[in-house]
């Protein structure tokens, strides 16, 4: 299921309704996001753009309410110089991640910042029960904003899995109601329900793109992204853009091949993958359910748990070689719905394990912590109308 817009429907606002903002729009746009308040001097400079012609794009963006303007920096020879900053107000999108255990609706605002969300757990997802939620939950998300800004919402993004159908076996699902993913138009009826565009992207690749977009710190330009959900995925990253591939499966890490705790080849996600750590729970006698319901706190013995970030590690390693043999990567970065000191032993057992493979012939890849935790998904699923609507898909200079 590619990425998939449903241009008949309406939400948009601002002075270009009927299409995509200007490029100079969106490369201006796209500075003030990676950059933070910048005078038109600076942003002259980045873009190669005429000053008069930067100060006609930030006063058309500041009358579209996209921009803020900040207190004037005197001391400098010449007019003051006055930074101009994204209004966090200017815009918003809804992100909803469907996936294999739960669904997730947001409402993000123009920064990233969540204004709210709502949640279901299930045993298994169906179209169902995925537009019943979004139903319910929609409205009473909107109720966040007040009326004057509703108008501001500018589409909705859905992470979800692909193929549903074929993972049946691994989350216990009757094949008859996850066949009902074949014919259903999930795009099509969130977008009838919400009156709004509709965009579809894998989950793993939308919560890479929730790091390009709102991730925070100094961003390589090509990186390997793994998300631990239910199972693993990935994304990845080249030249600063986000390549999803022909299907939108570029960087599903998941089925590649590694060594297992027994030495023989298995998949990366049955070493790596929550539901590993689901199974070796429940053959010990612990519960696993509240792995699904909340993220901060994983209530897990010791030697579970160390014995599954150890396994997971190795996994990873091997997984980063094999990447880093095909394509050369600065960085690989670890994330997922899991408590962020969790995050950090497995990514600095990530890297001890890497040091200890024969790297010939590659170059090492940085081994880092992912920046926006948890919600990537359905952060990155509220980026997709945003990166459409708002940004430019090349590199951005950086000054």
């Amino acid at each position: 299921m590619p990425d998939r817009l449903h241009p008949e429907a309406t939400g948009f606002r601002g002075s270009n309704q009927s299409g995509m903002r200007a490029h100079n729009e969106r490369l201006v746009l796209s500075i003030l996001r990676r950059q933070g308040p910048l005078a038109k001097s600076d942003l002259a400079r980045m873009t190669g753009l005429s000053v008069q012609t930067v100060s006609v794009i930030m006063r058309s963006l500041e009358q579209d309410g996209l921009l803020l303007r900040g207190e004037p920096i005197r001391g400098r020879i010449g007019q003051p110089s006055v930074p101009m900053s994204l209004d966090a107000e200017g815009a918003f999108f809804i992100g909803l991640k469907i996936g294999r255990r739960s669904a997730d609706l947001m409402l993000v605002d123009f920064l990233g910042r969540v204004r709210a969300t709502r949640r279901r757990v299930y045993r298994y997802p169906t179209p169902g029960t995925v537009v019943a939620f979004v139903t319910e939950a929609l409205p009473a998300v909107l109720e966040n904003l007040p009326a004057a800004l509703r108008d501001r919402v500018g589409g909705i993004g859905i992470a979800m899995p692909f193929q549903l159908w074929n993972w049946v076996r691994y989350i216990g699902a009757p094949q008859t109601e996850m066949d009902a993913w074949r014919d259903r138009d999930i795009a099509a009826e969130i977008s009838a329900i919400a009156g709004m565009p509709v965009h579809v992207q894998n989950d793993a690749t939308a919560a890479c793109g929730a790091e390009l977009v709102f991730g925070t710190g100094e961003k390589p330009k090509d990186f390997l992204y793994f998300y631990f959900g239910t199972f693993i995925g990935g994304g990845l990253v080249l030249n600063g853009q986000l390549f999803p591939g022909r299907t939108g499966n570029a960087g599903g890490v998941g089925p590649m091949p590694v060594p297992g705790p027994d030495g023989t080849l298995q998949r990366l996600f049955d070493v790596a993958s929550m539901s590993r750590l689901a199974e070796m729970m429940e053959a010990a006698g612990e519960s696993a359910d509240h792995l699904w319901e909340q993220h901060a706190e994983w209530r897990v013995s010791d030697h579970l748990l160390d014995h599954w970030i150890q396994h997971a590690a190795e996994g990873l390693a091997y997984a980063t070689l094999s990447a880093a043999a095909l394509v050369e990567l600065e960085a690989v970065m670890i994330d997922g719905w899991m408590p962020t000191h969790v995050r950090a032993e497995l990514t600095l057992r990530t890297d001890a394990a890497l040091g200890r493979l024969d790297l010939s012939g590659v170059e090492r890849p940085q081994v880092r912590e992912g920046t926006v935790g948890a919600e990537a998904r359905a952060l990155g699923a509220a980026a997709i109308p945003l990166a459409q609507r708002y940004l430019i898909d090349p590199a951005i200079p950086q000054g």
